[in-house]
Protein backbone atom coordinates (compact mmCIF):
# COMPACT_ATOMS: atom_id res chain seq x y z
CA UNK A 1 0.00 0.00 0.00
CA UNK A 2 1.46 3.32 -1.05
CA UNK A 3 1.73 6.16 1.42
CA UNK A 4 1.62 9.80 0.39
CA UNK A 5 2.74 12.85 2.31
CA UNK A 6 -0.07 14.97 3.65
CA UNK A 7 0.64 18.40 5.07
CA UNK A 8 -1.33 19.47 8.12
CA UNK A 9 -2.04 23.18 8.42
CA UNK A 10 -3.66 24.90 11.40
CA UNK A 11 -4.62 28.54 11.63
CA UNK A 12 -6.15 30.12 14.72
CA UNK A 13 -9.91 29.64 14.82
CA UNK A 14 -9.82 26.93 12.11
CA UNK A 15 -9.94 23.17 11.80
CA UNK A 16 -6.84 21.12 10.98
CA UNK A 17 -6.46 21.24 7.20
CA UNK A 18 -4.66 18.60 5.16
CA UNK A 19 -3.27 19.03 1.64
CA UNK A 20 -1.35 16.65 -0.62
CA UNK A 21 1.66 17.94 -2.58
CA UNK A 22 1.41 14.97 -4.98
CA UNK A 23 -2.24 15.84 -5.73
CA UNK A 24 -2.61 19.63 -6.03
CA UNK A 25 -6.11 20.77 -5.19
CA UNK A 26 -6.94 17.81 -2.95
CA UNK A 27 -7.64 19.23 0.50
CA UNK A 28 -9.69 18.21 3.50
CA UNK A 29 -10.02 19.14 7.16
CA UNK A 30 -10.87 17.73 10.56
CA UNK A 31 -11.85 19.13 13.94
CA UNK A 32 -8.85 17.48 15.62
CA UNK A 33 -5.75 15.61 14.47
CA UNK A 34 -7.42 12.19 14.49
CA UNK A 35 -10.36 13.51 12.49
CA UNK A 36 -8.01 15.26 10.05
CA UNK A 37 -6.05 12.03 9.49
CA UNK A 38 -9.25 10.03 8.88
CA UNK A 39 -10.57 12.67 6.49
CA UNK A 40 -7.20 12.72 4.70
CA UNK A 41 -7.34 8.95 4.09
CA UNK A 42 -10.89 9.26 2.77
CA UNK A 43 -10.11 12.22 0.50
CA UNK A 44 -6.99 10.54 -0.88
CA UNK A 45 -8.80 7.27 -1.60
CA UNK A 46 -11.71 9.09 -3.28
CA UNK A 47 -9.36 11.14 -5.46
CA UNK A 48 -7.24 8.16 -6.52
CA UNK A 49 -10.35 6.15 -7.38
CA UNK A 50 -11.50 9.04 -9.58
CA UNK A 51 -8.15 9.19 -11.35
CA UNK A 52 -8.25 5.45 -12.02
CA UNK A 53 -11.83 5.68 -13.29
CA UNK A 54 -10.72 8.44 -15.66
CA UNK A 55 -7.77 6.36 -16.85
CA UNK A 56 -5.21 8.78 -15.43
CA UNK A 57 -1.80 7.73 -14.15
CA UNK A 58 -1.40 7.68 -10.37
CA UNK A 59 1.85 9.41 -9.40
CA UNK A 60 4.40 7.68 -7.23
CA UNK A 61 4.68 9.23 -3.77
CA UNK A 62 7.22 12.03 -3.48
CA UNK A 63 9.97 11.82 -0.90
CA UNK A 64 9.87 14.03 2.17
CA UNK A 65 13.00 15.78 0.90
CA UNK A 66 11.32 16.64 -2.40
CA UNK A 67 8.16 17.89 -0.69
CA UNK A 68 10.07 20.04 1.78
CA UNK A 69 12.32 21.45 -0.95
CA UNK A 70 9.30 23.56 -1.96
CA UNK A 71 9.23 26.55 0.39
CA UNK A 72 5.42 26.69 0.15
CA UNK A 73 5.22 23.33 1.94
CA UNK A 74 7.35 24.27 4.92
CA UNK A 75 4.51 25.79 6.92
CA UNK A 76 2.79 22.39 7.17
CA UNK A 77 3.54 19.38 9.33
CA UNK A 78 4.15 16.25 7.24
CA UNK A 79 2.23 13.05 7.92
CA UNK A 80 2.04 9.80 5.95
CA UNK A 81 -1.39 8.97 4.58
CA UNK A 82 -2.06 5.46 3.32
CA UNK A 83 -3.70 5.19 -0.09
CA UNK A 84 -6.41 2.72 0.91
CA UNK A 85 -7.82 1.82 -2.47
CA UNK A 86 -8.43 -1.44 -4.24
CA UNK A 87 -7.74 0.03 -7.64
CA UNK A 88 -5.70 -1.48 -10.40
CA UNK A 89 -2.48 0.14 -11.54
CA UNK A 90 -2.87 2.22 -14.68
CA UNK A 91 -0.78 1.04 -17.62
CA UNK A 92 0.27 3.21 -20.55
CA UNK A 93 -0.58 1.68 -23.94
CA UNK A 94 -0.11 2.73 -27.54
CA UNK A 95 -3.15 2.36 -29.80
CA UNK A 96 -3.76 3.26 -33.41
CA UNK A 97 -7.05 4.94 -34.33
CA UNK A 98 -8.34 6.68 -37.43
CA UNK A 99 -7.72 10.41 -37.17
CA UNK A 100 -11.40 11.34 -37.49
CA UNK A 101 -12.42 8.92 -34.69
CA UNK A 102 -9.69 10.31 -32.45
CA UNK A 103 -10.95 13.85 -33.11
CA UNK A 104 -14.48 12.76 -32.19
CA UNK A 105 -13.23 11.09 -29.01
CA UNK A 106 -11.25 14.18 -27.99
CA UNK A 107 -14.17 16.53 -28.69
CA UNK A 108 -16.65 14.38 -26.78
CA UNK A 109 -14.25 13.83 -23.88
CA UNK A 110 -13.49 17.55 -23.57
CA UNK A 111 -17.17 18.49 -23.73
CA UNK A 112 -18.04 16.01 -20.98
CA UNK A 113 -15.10 16.53 -18.62
CA UNK A 114 -13.14 13.37 -19.46
CA UNK A 115 -9.55 12.90 -20.41
CA UNK A 116 -8.97 10.91 -23.60
CA UNK A 117 -7.79 7.91 -21.54
CA UNK A 118 -10.69 8.27 -19.13
CA UNK A 119 -13.23 8.32 -21.96
CA UNK A 120 -11.74 5.27 -23.71
CA UNK A 121 -11.56 3.33 -20.43
CA UNK A 122 -15.15 4.22 -19.58
CA UNK A 123 -16.43 3.34 -23.06
CA UNK A 124 -14.60 0.00 -23.01
CA UNK A 125 -15.94 -0.83 -19.54
CA UNK A 126 -19.50 0.02 -20.62
CA UNK A 127 -19.30 -2.26 -23.68
CA UNK A 128 -17.74 -5.10 -21.68
CA UNK A 129 -20.47 -4.87 -19.02
CA UNK A 130 -23.21 -4.72 -21.67
CA UNK A 131 -21.85 -7.78 -23.49
CA UNK A 132 -21.49 -9.72 -20.23
CA UNK A 133 -25.14 -9.11 -19.29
Amino acid sequence: MKQYIGLIHKDAESDFGVSFPDFPGVVTAGKDLDDARAMAEEALAFHIEGLVEDGEVIPDPSSLEDVMADAANRDGVAILVAAKTATARAVRVNVTLPEDILAQIDAFAAAHGYSRSGFIARAAKKIIEAEAA
